[in-house]
């Protein structure tokens, strides 16, 4: 019976202290977006802009037709692009 691979992914670590680098263990004062979601981004967005508006100032479909929080989380998670441009108007409006 062949051998199962039991050997876990390696975690980055500090050069110096050979610690484990946890992202949240991190405090990030000056960044916006640290620990808001993309669910609540995108809500504050539409509570603030509203979907006709959201849907002028950054041209993505799921934005104008037919607008909903769920099938735009679905496209924003899979369009790096997209999000990022939310992202950038919700650190703009902030």
């Amino acid at each position: 019976m062949p051998e199962k691979n039991t050997r876990l992914a390696k975690q980055p670590a500090d050069k110096q202290t050979n610690q484990p680098l946890y992202s949240d263990m991190i405090p990030q004062p000056n960044n916006p977006l640290h620990g808001k979601t993309l669910e609540t981004i995108l809500t504050e967005l539409v509570t603030q802009y509203g979907w006709d508006e959201l849907g002028q100032r950054i041209r993505i479909n799921c934005f104008v037709s037919n607008p909903s929080i769920k099938s735009s989380l679905t496209f924003l998670r899979k369009t790096p692009w997209a999000r990022q441009q939310v992202e950038e108007l919700y650190t703009k409006g902030a």
